[in-house]
């Protein structure tokens, strides 16, 4: 499927940190009844889940935040506030683990049945990460990016 509009790689940063302002579009997005329905059941799960754990947030009030019409840099901000400040080096463990998810790891096995299911198989996914931009028409980014 192309890339909806409105909703960002999961590459793309807000502040120090990948995934996150995915995560806030999904939440705009389906507040006004914008995204899809195959993306609605990773509401508050999945990597969001992920996300709101290592942030320290409850997804509820996240969400409650996001949609509050804050930016994302304020809305991070209360994030740090409000559940765990994160420094530097957090950020960059957290984007690691983030860009590698699905790389032989536990998860490994589950994403490779995504993808062959996608019909992905042959596509070079790795991580979900991958599965994601695959799905969404993006290039895979570089190793060194």
């Amino acid at each position: 499927m192309p890339a909806l509009p409105g909703l960002r790689s999961p590459y793309a940063k807000v502040g120090p940190l990948l995934y996150v302002g995915r995560m806030f579009d999904k939440i705009r997005l389906h507040h006004r009844g914008e995204l899809p329905e195959e993306f609605q059941a990773s509401l508050g799960a999945g990597l969001d889940r992920r996300a709101c754990g290592f942030l320290g947030v409850d997804y509820e009030e996240l969400k409650t935040k996001v949609l509050s019409g804050a930016g994302d840099e304020e809305v991070l901000a209360w994030c740090f506030a409000t559940g765990r400040s994160r420094d530097a080096h957090d950020c960059a463990v957290w984007n690691a683990f983030m860009r590698k998810l699905g790389w032989r790891d536990h998860r490994t096995a589950f994403l490779q049945e995504r993808a062959a299911a996608y019909g992905y198989a042959d596509r070079g996914v790795e991580t979900f990460f991958d599965l994601i931009e695959v799905d969404e028409d993006r290039p895979l980014p570089s190793e060194h990016e």
